[in-house]
């Protein structure tokens, strides 16, 4: 266990309590000034967290249980921070008045039931920005195409004139972005189960729920638990407020006629009431009573059936804080995929690549699988979640030439799709790629879909998805090479 800073230097922040009697104090120094808080887990969030609670003037305890996680340790330190790494020691709750956790830190830990068996109130990163911000927040979760949609909707927004930040959790941690939104501005944020699972107040004006599928089950009891803390997105909001629900989705249908916010469904196979849809192969928007014909739906910048209804629910969302139909066109027409996420890398001897590292459970697979007519080679495995691989059979012996598993969960999937495609085996994703180009024929689709997480190999799924398009520069390089007679 690691410890820097002494106790006696956690008493006072002179240099924020100076700027907080010179001044109106903001929402933070409000709410948290000369408060404990100890904040555990100090990724990307936690980090945040951390800048954003010394300037409010908190008396700042982080703590992560890595020795070598990645901080400013020394400036932290001279700010006041007393930093603990490692283990956690008996007295890291003393004298403690908040807990602040990251997304990757699950509520069951030791450090967050000991504090609520203290009495500790225990909130997430996510509660900590909306409690501070003063703009209009606009929430996107679901279990696949939240970032996707996130990035839409930011876009969406931006054409109202309004200032707009876009965070959470698709890469840009909330809580520190808030300092500078104003009262008119809009936040478009991506949320996960995780940040909803400790949330308290957090009330969005616009509330999106795309879909609810088996995922994350390592960490929840059941799915029926999973799917209550996707709804937690709707739980604070009143009648002035917005639901929107991506209606194709059983799961979320089902919670029609049960919430307090007005509710917005959507659709891209049947027509909704006061809702968007698509009607003879036309995006249409019936919000508040009006129906506006958007854009025609082959004419959408995202491909897939999938982000059809990723798009329709930003769009859905955008209607509600009044984006114009005319500005809402000209996004939906040339918005384009997010990297890792059915991403073009390039075309070699005539085989599509494509980069869809995001796709971390099965149901997004599914989605990939769907968006291709081409016969595929799939690249899948990684470290499993817990999911059942064959819900994929149908779609593996209908759509896949041929199967290329990795990581850990290559013998979990084989057996569980056995019988439905050609398997080979790789130990590294370079490998992966070489035995995929192998197998493909022109015409084909060489897909990275891996259904799995991605700590088993890499540091994340931006990595994973790195480490394709790097293999797959280097397979056109080689093909290049071979082309011009060159070594093969």
């Amino acid at each position: 266990m690691i410890v820097d800073g002494a106790p006696e230097r956690h008493g006072t922040n002179l240099r924020t309590e100076a700027k907080r009697l010179s001044g109106s104090p903001t929402r933070a120094e409000r709410l948290f000034g000369s408060k404990r808080v100890l904040i555990v887990g100090l990724a990307r969030s936690g980090r945040a967290a951390v800048e954003l609670l010394l300037d409010a003037g908190a008396l700042i305890v982080a703590h992560d249980v890595s020795n070598t996680i990645e901080i400013d340790r020394e400036r932290w330190i001279g700010r006041g921070v007393r930093v603990v790494l490692g283990r956690e020691p008996p007295d890291l709750l003393d004298g403690v008045d908040l807990v602040v956790v990251s997304p990757g830190v699950p509520s069951a830990a030791p450090v967050p039931t000991g504090a609520r068996a203290r009495g500790i109130p225990v909130i997430g990163e996510l509660e900590l920005a909306f409690r501070v911000s003063r703009g209009t927040w606009l929430a996107v979760t679901g279990t696949n195409g939240k970032t996707t949609t996130t990035a839409l909707l930011g876009q969406l927004a931006r054409t109202t004139g309004r200032q707009t930040v876009v965070a959470g959790n698709i890469g840009v941690a909330a809580s520190g972005e808030m300092r500078d939104v104003d009262e008119g501005g809009l936040i478009v944020a991506e949320v996960s189960s995780f940040q909803l699972d400790t949330a308290d107040t957090f009330r969005p004006r616009v509330a999106v729920l795309l879909n609810i599928t088996e995922d994350h089950l390592d960490r929840y009891d059941s799915f029926d638990d999973y799917a209550e803390s996707k709804a937690r997105i709707f739980m604070n909001q009143g009648g002035d407020d917005f639901a929107v629900l991506n209606v194709d989705d059983p799961r979320v249908a089902s919670l029609e006629g049960k919430l307090a916010g007005t509710v917005i469904p959507v659709s891209s196979l049947r027509e909704v009431r006061d809702g968007v849809f698509v009607r003879g192969g036309i995006v249409v928007s019936r919000v508040g009573g009006i129906e506006e014909e958007i854009v025609a739906a082959e004419d959408l910048g995202l491909p897939g059936p999938h982000n059809l209804g990723n798009a329709l629910a930003a769009l859905a969302a955008a209607a509600a804080v009044g984006v114009e139909p005319a500005d809402a066109a000209e996004v939906l027409r040339s918005f384009s995929p997010l990297e890792h996420r059915l991403e073009a890398v390039g075309e070699v001897d005539g085989v599509a690549y494509v980069n869809d590292s995001k796709a971390t459970n099965v149901d997004a697979v599914g989605c990939a699988l769907r968006s291709y007519d081409a016969p595929i080679v799939l690249i899948a495995g990684g470290k499993d979640k817990g999911a059942d691989f064959s819900v994929l059979a149908d779609l593996v012996r209908e759509r896949v030439k041929s199967l290329v598993l990795i990581g850990e969960a290559a013998d979990t999937m084989e057996r569980a799709l056995s019988g439905t495609a050609p398997v080979a085996r790789a130990d590294t994703l370079r490998e992966a790629v070489e035995t995929a180009r192998d197998s493909a024929s022109p015409g084909d689709v060489v897909l990275l879909s891996p259904a799995c997480a991605s700590f088993d190999m890499f540091d994340d799924f931006e990595d994973r998805g790195r480490q394709f398009k790097r293999a797959v520069h280097d397979v056109a390089t080689d093909s290049a090479g071979r082309r011009k007679g060159g070594p093969a």
